[in-house]
């Protein structure tokens, strides 16, 4: 579903704060994958999935999804095929507009919002209705007055609401208290397994990793240390993934808010 092939970020080349972001990085995704990656930060994760959104154009290399080279393709035309979420539940949506406005925008249904069909309000409702938040009895209140879960759960929705062919997750959950983080979680696993999504999930809780998805890759500096699946990832504990970081850059993973999570 994705081929990144050999692709090359610096910033700010030639100058004092000139940052090599992306080292000659190379990732194939299997359709129905479910990728988590890890990593401290400056690590090079955000900026991966901003290459593959096309945020900004790579110094070399391509990237192809589902057969089509998008290297070269503006970050909205790749948005029609990419969904992506960030760390701050305040993006992805429109605040001064009604739940049912923003699902509307999402379904991409056409015409004056004002003439959303009565089909598409019950299909509106029956989705909200799974996220069990009570936003169904709420389509009428602008997204800005949602807190920041239910804001992340229908962001979620909305990205998902026809379906993409790629779903790139930014630690999604990292602004929210622990118990909504993990209902966040929880819907994302159901809304990925039941649409047979490809994701992408960029996390800073270790354990997450581990748990969620079939595969996790390990990022330093730029470059993937570590892609892990099947049995041998099945095997594994947060200490061991600390110990494998030690072992590929030599030295521990100190990153508090990594450790904590």
């Amino acid at each position: 579903m994705l081929h990144v092939s050999h692709i090359k970020k610096t910033f700010d080349p030639g100058t004092a704060s000139e940052k090599e972001a992306l080292r000659d990085l190379s990732l194939d995704v299997k359709k129905g994958d479910f990728i988590s990656i890890i990593g401290a930060n400056g690590a090079g994760k955000s900026t991966l999935f901003a290459a593959i959104a096309g945020s900004f154009l790579t110094d070399g290399g391509s990237i192809v999804l589902d057969g089509e080279d998008i290297t070269l393709q503006s970050e909205h035309k790749r948005a029609k095929k990419i969904g992506r979420l960030f760390q701050d539940p305040m993006r992805g949506s429109a605040p001064g507009m009604t739940i049912e406005e923003n699902l509307a925008l999402a379904a991409m249904s056409g015409g004056w919002l004002s003439r959303v069909s009565a089909a598409e309000k019950k299909t509106f409702r029956e989705r909200l209705s799974r996220l069990d938040m009570g936003l169904e009895d709420r389509m009428h209140q602008p997204v800005g007055l949602l807190s920041g879960g239910q804001r992340q759960a229908l962001t979620l929705m909305m990205a998902t609401f026809c379906p993409p062919k790629l779903l790139l997750l930014d630690e999604h959950t990292a602004a929210l208290d622990p118990a909504t983080a993990e209902k966040v979680l929880d819907i994302t696993r159901e809304i990925v397994e039941e649409n047979g999504l490809t994701c992408l999930m960029i996390t800073h809780n270790m354990q997450s990793a581990l748990d969620l998805g079939n595969r996790t890759l390990m990022m330093d500096q730029g470059r993937i240390i570590y892609d892990i699946s099947g049995e041998k990832r099945d095997g594994l504990e947060v200490s061991d993934l600390l110990v494998l970081f030690k072992e590929a850059v030599g030295k521990e993973l100190d990153t508090d808010r990594i450790l904590l999570g």
